[in-house]
């Protein structure tokens, strides 16, 4: 099993405006939160997960807990918060990325504390943890105390997924970052976090600094532009971006992390001992695999992630 750790929301997505009047807004609303879709993700594509979050006692917090029990998500590491579920409002570009506007002060998601920090046993394989419930309170410092307590014996995939909405302060995102990839084993990152992270700093030098830590693995995404690895071992390549009709490109970034650990799991090479003993070929299969789930993604609106029968 993989324990997924973050926010779990639900996106507001405005609809066209044409006949529209201005005192109406017509809104599609679906369950998001990056955290969310992996795991999500995981489930559609066979492997076991779990989702480690706060989920409200409001309306959309049961809808939150009805999808992930209807998906087959494990619902044991749920807490439940008397606060409101956040919400996302969504508009997408012409070019299919989304722009995100926040309501989450004080919502259920963030309400992790250290008191809530849970055993875990030796089904759970390993922790996933990313976008901005790492820079937000109380959550963030929790955390980060579970990958501190974690990294070294269980596997480690982090993906910073910046939004700075939620989390204005990028020199908060940036002291986070520095401390959470000490502690990962393999790191997803896109372009656009790495400009806001380090808009002055050639990506490929900020990439190789943290292989110099516990890191093996390094996925840098490029949308349109597709996808290079940064090997520890076997140095960098790139691939392609798959062709599609595209859509949006909401949910592609946690389908390409959720892809990349089934990868792992369906090969067992889901541990630390795993990602070490990687070939260059077997991370070329890997990237592939998770470039491939992408796309289908961006081929549809929302984070409507694939699933594994789609994918042979």
């Amino acid at each position: 099993m993989y324990l997924v750790c973050g926010e779990a929301l639900f996106d507001f997505f405005s609809g066209t405006e044409a006949q529209t009047p201005a005192s109406q807004v017509n809104f599609k609303a679906l369950t998001g939160g990056s955290p969310f879709n992996v795991a999500v993700g995981l489930r559609r594509l066979g492997i076991e997960a779990a989702l480690f979050t706060g989920l409200s006692t409001d309306y959309l917090g049961r809808r939150l807990h009805q999808v992930l029990v209807d998906e087959g998500v494990c619902t044991h590491y749920l807490r439940e918060v008397d606060a409101p579920t956040t919400l996302a409002m969504v508009a997408v570009g012409a070019n299919g990325s989304p722009h995100y506007s926040f309501r989450g002060e004080g919502c259920a998601d963030r309400q992790l504390h250290l008191e809530h920090l849970p055993a875990l046993g030796p089904e759970v394989r390993g922790l996933h943890v990313g976008s901005f419930s790492l820079v937000v309170q109380p959550v963030g410092d929790t955390l980060l105390a579970l990958v501190l307590r974690e990294s070294g014996r269980r596997l480690i995939t982090l993906d910073p997924n910046v939004r700075l909405n939620p989390q204005p302060d990028i020199e908060l995102w940036r002291s986070r970052m520095a401390m959470l990839v000490e502690y990962a084993d393999l790191i997803k990152v896109s372009d656009e976090d790495l400009s806001l992270l380090y808009p002055e700093l050639d990506p490929q030098a900020v990439i190789e600094g943290w292989l110099q830590h516990r890191c093996q693995l390094v996925f840098l995404t490029r949308g349109g532009q597709g996808a290079t690895v940064f090997s520890r071992q076997y140095g960098s390549w790139s691939m392609p971006a798959c062709p599609v009709k595209m859509a949006d490109t909401v949910g592609a970034g946690d389908t390409f992390q959720a892809a990349l650990i089934a990868w792992l799991t369906e090969q067992r090479l889901d541990s630390i001992e795993g990602l070490h003993s990687l070939s260059r070929e077997q991370i070329g299969a890997m990237l592939e695999f998770a470039m491939r789930a992408a796309a289908l993604t961006c081929g549809k609106t929302g984070p409507d992630l694939p699933y594994r029968h789609q994918l042979n």
